[in-house]
C-alpha cells in the first residue's frame, strides 16, 4: 500500500511539474532552439571526447532582456510585474481586511435582514465580470480611474470582498464566542478583544482568504486590458496578450522566463503562509 502511495504522489508530482519544467528549460534557449519541430529537452553533448559543448547553446539572454522593451512596449517586463505586485497585494490586503471585519460583524451581532444581506453579498458574484464591464468602464471614466493602480485596486477588492466575507464568516463562526466574554469580563473592549483573541484565532482562515484573493487578483486579464488603454498600470496577463500577432513573431524564450518569474510571487506567498494555511483548510473540522 506505501509503494502505490509512493508512486500516485511520484507521478502526480511529474505532471505537476513538467510544465514549469519545460519553461525553464525554454527560457535558456534562443527563439530558433525553442520553436525547432525537433525539440530538444535538455543540452546534449557532442559526441567527441573531451568535448564538453552542447547541441543548443544554454543562454540567459532571455531574462536580461525582459529588462527592455519589446517592440510596440513603452515599458518592459519588469514594469508590468512591478504593477501586478501592487495591484494584488494592496487589493488582496484591502480584501481580507474589510471582509474580515464584516464577517466579524455578521456572525457576532444580531443585524436584521442578516441572511438578506449575506445573499445580496454572495449574488455580486452571479455574473461574470465582464457583464458589467461597460458600466464600470463608463464609472472610471467619469472618475479618472482608468489607467491607474487605485482604479484596479478599487475593482479588485469589490468583487474579491464577497469571497472574502463568506470564507471568513464561516472561520469567525467557528471560534468559540467564550473567548471574547472572557476578554470582555476581564475589561478589554471590543475593538480590543477582537484585535487580541478574534483575529490571532482566524490567522489561518485568513491565510487561505488571502491566497484566493490574490490569485484571482493576479490572473485577472479582462478588466486590466479594457481599463487600461495606456501600459502605466497594466498587469502581467494583459502584456503577454498583447503580444500576439507579432509579425516578427513570439520571443517563446523571453516569455517563459516572464511566465516563471510572474509564477515565483504566489509561490512563495503561499509558501510563507503554509502553516496558517493548513491550520485555516481544516478550521471547524474537528469539534471538541
Amino acid at each position: 500500500m506505501k509503494v502505490l502511495r509512493a508512486v500516485v504522489i511520484v507521478a502526480y508530482f511529474i505532471a505537476a511539474t513538467l510544465p514549469l519544467a519545460w519553461l525553464v528549460l525554454t527560457s535558456f534557449k534562443d527563439r530558433d532552439d525553442a520553436i525547432s519541430p525537433h525539440p530538444q529537452v535538455l543540452p546534449a553533448l557532442s559526441g567527441e571526447p573531451g568535448d564538453t559543448s552542447v547541441t543548443f547553446p544554454v543562454t540567459a539572454k532571455a531574462y536580461a532582456d525582459l529588462n527592455k522593451p519589446v517592440a510596440g512596449k513603452n515599458f518592459s517586463f519588469l514594469h508590468f510585474l512591478a504593477n501586478s505586485a501592487i495591484i494584488g497585494l494592496l487589493s488582496t490586503l484591502a480584501s481580507v481586511a474589510l471582509g474580515t471585519s464584516c464577517a466579524y460583524g455578521f456572525s457576532r451581532f444580531r443585524i436584521a435582514g442578516a441572511k438578506d444581506w449575506l445573499f445580496f453579498i454572495l449574488s455580486t458574484r452571479f455574473l461574470p465580470p465582464l457583464a458589467v464591464v461597460v458600466p464600470v468602464l463608463v464609472m472610471f471614466r467619469k472618475f479618472e480611474l482608468n489607467n491607474t493602480h487605485l482604479g484596479l485596486i478599487l475593482l479588485y477588492t469589490s468583487f474579491n470582498l464577497s469571497l472574502s466575507v463568506w470564507l471568513m464568516k464561516g472561520f469567525i463562526d467557528d471560534i468559540p464566542r467564550a473567548f471574547e466574554e472572557a476578554a470582555l469580563v476581564d475589561g478589554y473592549s471590543r475593538l480590543q478583544a477582537f484585535w487580541r483573541i478574534i483575529l490571532p484565532q482566524a490567522a489561518g482562515g485568513m491565510a487561505v482568504t488571502a491566497v484566493f484573493c490574490l490569485i484571482s487578483a493576479w490572473n485577472e486579464l479582462g478588466f486590466a486590458m479594457t481599463l487600461n488603454v495606456q501600459d502605466e498600470a497594466k498587469t502581467v496577463p494583459p502584456y503577454f496578450q498583447g503580444m500576439l500577432g507579432r509579425i516578427e513573431g513570439l520571443p517563446w524564450p523571453q516569455i517563459a522566463a516572464g511566465a516563471l518569474l510572474y509564477v515565483v510571487p504566489i509561490v512563495v506567498f503561499t509558501v510563507l503562509v503554509r502553516k496558517h494555511l493548513l491550520r485555516g483548510m481544516t478550521l471547524g473540522t474537528i469539534k471538541q
